[in-house]
């Protein structure tokens, strides 16, 4: 029991500290930190400031590791920490970035779990978390999108290589060449040069690609842009049904709680009436 009343207030105290305002920013300002220092290795610095940065990067270690053990001691539920898929990969991150860099089989593996230390940005703005969390619901309807631009591309490839294979053999030696050049196409890269030279032997052949692009840039790109917006739609309105909901419950707490002392009020009201009464009948 002594334990429980000891552990307490400082759980409380340091929840406090874990989800103010500030603490946040420093989180973020560190993780911006982090980022710059990552860039930093990447240009030929001089030793002193080499070592600087080394010292820098594993001091933003150190605080990443103690944040997340600030996390999973302020959390409610131990057990259930790991299953927030955000907490799971904050927790990975930190401890991957444990790595020793001078260890030479695990300098790579190391440098880019540090690189991926920027990645927790979006775990801890809640807006990029919610943009990540809206694009990963849209994979299924886009996968769906996906597989139906995988068949339009091997149709026009399977033409592409039928048609153009003599004309320019790099560019339309077989289906998956011929794949490879209509994403060169869809993405507008130089893909009128790849047109005026099949035109010079098949003069209509500008059918093949204007067909293909409005399929490809302007159909199934919207199809894709209207799939995401759709799923964030859908969540930004439960959300909003969420807080709503949370809104009125608050009001009803309150409402109740105002009922309840007018009722008390009420009754100490009657009780003072009875008691001048029965003074005055006495």
């Amino acid at each position: 029991m002594p334990n429980t009343t000891f552990t307490s207030p400082l759980v409380r105290w340091l929840s406090a500290i874990e989800s103010s305002r500030y603490f946040q920013i420093t989180v973020i300002t560190i993780i911006i930190i982090s980022a710059l220092t990552i860039g930093a290795k990447t240009y030929a610095i001089p030793p002193f400031m080499e070592q600087a940065v080394t010292v820098l990067d594993w001091a933003i270690t150190m605080f990443f590791l103690i944040e997340i053990l600030l996390r999973l001691a302020v959390h409610p539920d131990k057990k259930r920490f790991f299953r927030d898929p955000w907490n799971l990969f904050d927790t990975v991150i930190v401890v991957g970035s444990l790595i020793p860099l001078e260890q030479a089989g695990s300098v790579l593996i190391g440098r880019l779990l540090r690189v991926f230390r920027v990645l927790r940005l979006i775990s801890v703005v809640p807006e990029l978390r919610f943009l990540i969390e809206a694009l990963l619901k849209a994979i299924p309807r886009m996968g769906y999108i996906a597989l139906l631009m995988f068949i339009i591309f091997y149709i026009y490839g399977a033409v592409g290589s039928l048609l153009f294979e003599k004309i320019n053999p790099e560019l339309w030696g077989d289906v998956s060449i011929s794949m490879l050049t209509l994403f060169r196409i869809a993405t507008f890269e130089d893909w009128t040069d790849v047109m005026y030279e099949t035109m010079a032997l098949h003069p209509l052949s500008w059918i093949y690609y204007l067909t293909f692009i409005f399929l490809t840039a302007f159909i199934f790109l919207n199809m894709m842009v209207g799939a995401i917006l759709e799923v964030m739609t859908a969540e930004t309105n439960k959300q909003a049904l969420g807080e709503a909901k949370e809104e009125r419950d608050n009001m009803a707490l309150q409402l109740a709680q105002i009922q309840a002392q007018l009722t008390e009020l009420q009754r100490s009201l009657n009780g003072v009436g009875k008691a001048e009464r029965s003074q005055s009948n006495d």
